[in-house]
């Protein structure tokens, strides 16, 4: 892998719009956006075939819950609004929607995880295959694709469960410390009203911390999948590639989370509340916010493979000097190495 991929010589696959002496640098949130822009334009039948037969179908079963018992999530819900008052938390309106919210998202990701595990995983590691064949200036082939799959598929699939991991130890570690903290206040006398406020703080740093451990888990999916590493060991390697970069990673993650809540609200809205007296909305409308969804997801897809490549870039004088120094074994890239093999 060459993170100046776009200054290699090919006349037969090169970008149109980037110059023959562009060089791959670093760039923020929005420098990020146009060049996910001019590679979605290079490869665009790659990604719409990626878009129309891996992310589609998942969105499609996602947005509407078609897998999720709604009894379920009633129940959970039900659990965790006596457990909030148990804790000293005033049933306000935030309170109930948070846990309403929060009941159907782990419901409906737990009914959906063989999808995430599957089509969804293997439409990752197709957008990550097409930008690298981009920035490499080599044609995307199909073929060649599923045989690096066969490769890299079992420890993409470990790494992709350890980051489920970390996802669910995070999650279980705020609603613990949460709960900790407004029953340790309910206990000492702080009026409920007091005690809301406290769960707002929480949750507002929860938040950033939470933002923070999805843009590691994204880059440790693209580090699977580019570099000889996987599981815990490509965790710290994301770690350590994004400092430095972790507020570009952050605005990359605010855009993508407005943009999948934008779409998740106008399909709640229009879809599934509103109707035109014979239901002839859910016609068309529907299916226009399954492909807008499918497409943040291939957007933010491809920035969280574009950002790789930017923090490379910004860690590349230490990063060289590592190999330099032969610790950084473990490091290197083995895309180029498997299509070789192919």
């Amino acid at each position: 892998m060459d993170t100046n991929g776009f200054s290699r010589t090919n006349h037969h696959h090169e970008p149109k719009g980037i110059e023959e002496d562009h060089q791959f640098h670093s760039m923020n949130a929005l420098e990020i956006l146009r060049e996910t822009v001019r590679i979605l334009r290079y490869n665009l039948a790659a990604f719409t075939l990626t878009l129309l037969l891996l992310i589609c179908p998942v969105s499609a079963i996602l947005l509407p819950n078609l897998l999720v018992d709604q009894s379920f999530v009633n129940s959970l819900t039900v659990r965790l609004l006596l457990l909030a008052k148990s804790s000293g938390l005033p049933l306000l309106p935030f309170v109930r929607n948070s846990c309403q919210k929060f009941s159907e998202t782990a419901v409906s990701s737990a009914a959906c995880f063989p999808l995430f595990l599957t089509l969804s995983l293997l439409s990752r590691a197709a957008v990550v295959y097409s930008v690298d064949c981009t920035y490499s200036r080599r044609k995307v082939a199909v073929s060649k694709f599923v045989f690096i799959m066969q490769r890299l598929w079992r420890r993409l699939v470990g790494t992709y469960l350890c980051v489920c991991f970390v996802v669910v130890v995070c999650l279980t570690s705020f609603c613990v410390f949460l709960v900790a903290v407004c029953s340790s206040l309910h206990v000492l006398g702080f009026s409920p009203d007091f005690n809301a406020y406290g769960a707002i703080f929480i949750g507002l740093g929860f938040s950033v911390v939470f933002a923070n451990v999805i843009i590691i888990c994204n880059t440790t999916i693209v580090i699977s999948i580019l570099e000889d590493v996987s599981g815990p060991r490509a965790l710290v390697r994301a770690n350590d590639l994004i400092k430095g970069q972790t507020q570009v990673g952050l605005l990359i993650f605010l855009g993508s989370t407005i943009g999948l809540a934008f779409v998740e609200g106008l399909f709640e809205h229009r879809v599934k509340i509103l109707s035109y007296g014979d239901g002839s909305s859910r016609v068309w409308e529907g299916p226009l916010l399954v492909v807008m969804y499918s497409f943040v997801v291939l957007v933010d897809t491809m920035m969280s493979a574009v950002f790789y490549f930017s923090c490379r870039s910004f860690s590349m004088e230490a990063v060289e000097a590592l190999e330099a120094s032969g610790d950084g074994v473990g490091t290197q890239p083995i895309m180029e190495m498997v299509s070789q093999d192919f």
